[in-house]
Parts: structure tokens; sequence; C-alpha cells
């Protein structure tokens, strides 16, 4: 067997390389695992080390259809084997689903957006008329297997809702399931996404939502575009370069944050984002969870802590303390 090490499970290496900084910064030995392809002898014992899975909920929009099933197959043979995995797999079947993020957070005693889940596309004309009780009321869609605001989109009417569903610019999501959701006015136009590594918080992003659309967006932090006369109208923009910043007043101390550390914390949860909004008619609601989390770079410059170096020390710790006598051998 090899020299323990930290051990990067995912299928995106364009995500990899502030990771890999990371680690040779603290002198963590690391290396990938890339799950676009490959294979498992069942009957070998994996290679000693601390496992990081960070899968993402949106691999299959990069061609990646089926890493979520080698996935999990990596992650059961890692467990059953004793292995000590950060994000396993029940992490993993919170990532790919807010339909369970949603109970979770809902049966915790969080504000979450009222939401329908609608399994198919036969009856989701019919949904959105028992979700708004027939009003042409605003209400917007998302992909229950997300990540980058898939699906995301606002509809103002019935009528705009029937022409999306009948048109070809309908996105059918990739495990059938779509969200209808209550649409939330933000009191100002950011939300916000706080980091927690170890479980433990690291800072808080605020992430302005007024331009439009951006790169590297945090879950559904996204353009939402709106059907006009049956034709998708993207609101114009480009990156915005501050778009992203540190929210200096929400700190570990902040009520919202010791509760959610809590909540990770009983969901066995150590590394990860959450994002909440707060809206114009007092609500502070709580909406996405993200296990395999991004940093921007723009707040790693100003940031009280780095977010990959963070997490670099924490798999470093948990390493050093199970393969402490190898490491130095």
């Amino acid at each position: 067997m090899s020299t323990p090490r930290v051990y990067v499970i995912h299928e995106n290496p364009e995500w990899f390389p502030p990771l890999a900084a990371a680690f040779e910064a603290e002198g963590v030995p690391v290396q990938e695992i890339l799950l676009t392809e490959g294979q498992i002898d069942l009957g070998a014992e994996p290679e000693p080390g601390v496992y990081w899975s960070r899968m993402s909920a949106s691999s299959h929009t990069r061609g990646h259809e089926h890493s979520k099933e080698y996935t999990r197959a990596v992650l059961g043979w890692l467990e059953r084997a004793g292995r000590q995995v950060v994000g396993g797999s029940h992490v993993l079947e919170l990532e790919v689903s807010k339909v369970a993020q949603h109970g979770l957070l809902q049966d915790a005693g969080f504000d979450v957006p009222r939401t329908t889940a609608v399994f198919g596309t036969r009856t989701l004309k019919q949904a959105a008329r028992d979700f708004t009780n027939g009003q042409d009321v605003p209400f917007i869609t998302k992909h229950n297997q997300g990540g980058k605001g898939l699906g995301v989109r606002r509809f103002d009417s019935l009528a705009e809702f029937d022409a999306y569903v009948d048109s070809p610019e309908f996105e059918a999501p990739v495990d059938g399931i779509t969200l209808l959701q209550e649409f939330l006015t933000a009191r100002e136009p950011f939300i916000t996404r706080v980091e927690f590594v170890g479980g433990e918080f690291v800072y808080a992003v605020r992430v302005d939502t007024s331009a439009g659309s951006f790169e590297l967006c945090p879950a559904d932090a996204c353009e939402v575009p709106q059907m006009i006369a049956g034709a998708v109208c993207d609101v114009p923009g480009a990156e915005q370069p501050s778009a992203f910043s540190v929210r200096t007043e929400v700190t570990a101390e902040h009520p919202l944050v010791q509760q959610l550390r809590t909540f990770l914390a009983d969901q066995r949860i150590t590394i990860a984002g959450v994002e909440f909004m707060e809206t114009t008619d007092g609500r502070t609601v709580v909406y996405d969870i993200n296990t395999n989390t991004n940093y921007n770079p723009a707040v790693e410059e100003s940031a009280p802590a780095s977010g990959p170096r963070s997490i670099a020390r924490y798999l470093g710790g948990l390493l050093e303390t199970q393969y402490a006598a190898q490491l130095t051998a």
C-alpha cells in the first residue's frame, strides 16, 4: 500500500487547482480520484488515507451522467472497508436532492420556501395551478438535482408557465423532478452563503444578484430568466467582479450561524456552504445546502481565513490522527 494521503473524489478537474495549491501550502499529501470512468476491485482493500467526496449534483451537465452512480459505488466500498470518508454516502444523497434538503431543513425548524415537488411532466401545469390556487402570482421552478441554478426560472402567470412547458426551451430535470417554489423578494439584491469547514464557521459571502448573471454562481443565486410571449428573455449582464464579497457582520456568533452549525453537526456534514435570503417581509429563508462548495477568488483575497486552506488543514489533521506513525516513518 502507498503512503497515506488525502484522496479527493470528484468529476470536474477544472475545480481542483485552488484545492491542490491549498494542500501543497499546508504540506498535506493529496491525490485526485476522478470519477468520470474507472474500475473498482471489490476484493481489494482501499489505499490508506482520508477520502473526501465532493461529487456535484450538476455533474450531468458536463457529460458525466453516470458519475453519481460511480460515486455511490466507490463510497460504499470505502465505507465497508472502514476508511474515513468526509462527505460520505449520506451526504451525497443530500447533495443530489433538494427535496431531501428541504425536508431536513424544515424538520430542524428553519424557515424554508413553500415548495411542491412534481414527478414527471404530465401534471406540471395542473400542479402549478394547485400551487398558486389558480392565481397569476410569481413563482419559480428549480431542478431537484440542481447546482449552477439548473432549471431556475421565474414565471409571473400560469399562461407563461404553460407556454414554457410546451416549448422547446423546456428543461427536463435529469431525475424527472421539478420543484415549484414561492417567489421570494430579497430585502436587498443579494443572498448570503455561509461556509463551514470541519463543522466550524469560516466566513459568510454576500452574493450580489442585481446584475442578473455571473459565473461561479453559488447554487441557485443565478440568473432567473422569464418567459415573455413564449420566448426566453435573459436579463443582460456579465460576470461582475464585485458580485462576491465577505459579509463581515455575519460572524460565528450570529444566531443563524449557530443554528446552522448545530444542524450540520446533527447531519454529520463537516464541509458545506449553506445559503439564505433575507426577504422584504422580514423572513430569513434557508434554501440550499452545497456539500461540494467552491470558493470565489475575490472573497479569498479579503476573507479572514481561506476556505481551501481550512479544508486542507482539517483533512490533514484527520490524516495525521489516523496515520501519524506511517506519515513520519
